[in-house]
């Protein structure tokens, strides 16, 4: 699979937040307005980037469950996980289906930016059927 798969699934290389990613300040309005729109998130735009969830330093989701499970656990990601689908993993796995309750009309561009990279649960499984 290519990408920075996160433990979670997401993929943090094309997730507009990514730090590489963020170009301008611009960036970063833009996509806490986004985020606002899409998942009800108020995160200040000046807090809107991260290093990735595998990489140490700044990530804007403090509260993430599954980053210091997956760490403690010495694991991948959460497809390689003997707890796969635990209620820490759900709120990540189960993330855009709780938010965007319309997915279809989502405009494609905003579907690649704002929802692509947060679709964990297809990327987790397919990575437990191969591993199987």
């Amino acid at each position: 699979m290519a990408g920075m798969l996160g433990y979670c699934g997401f993929l943090c290389d094309i997730c507009p937040a990514y730090e590489k990613n963020i170009k301008s300040d611009a960036d970063q309005k833009k996509l806490s307005d986004k985020w606002f729109f899409y998942f009800g998130f108020e995160i200040p735009p000046e807090k809107v980037s991260c290093v990735g969830c595998k990489n140490k330093g700044y990530h804007p989701d403090e509260g993430c469950p599954v980053r210091p499970c997956a760490i403690e656990k010495g694991v991948q990601n959460c497809a390689y996980c003997d707890e796969f689908g635990c209620d820490k993993l759900r709120t990540r796995m189960d993330f855009i289906d709780n938010y965007v309750k319309d997915i279809e009309k989502v405009p494609e561009e905003d579907y690649k930016l704002y929802i692509e990279p947060y679709l964990g649960k297809k990327r987790l499984l397919e990575i437990r059927k191969k591993s199987v």
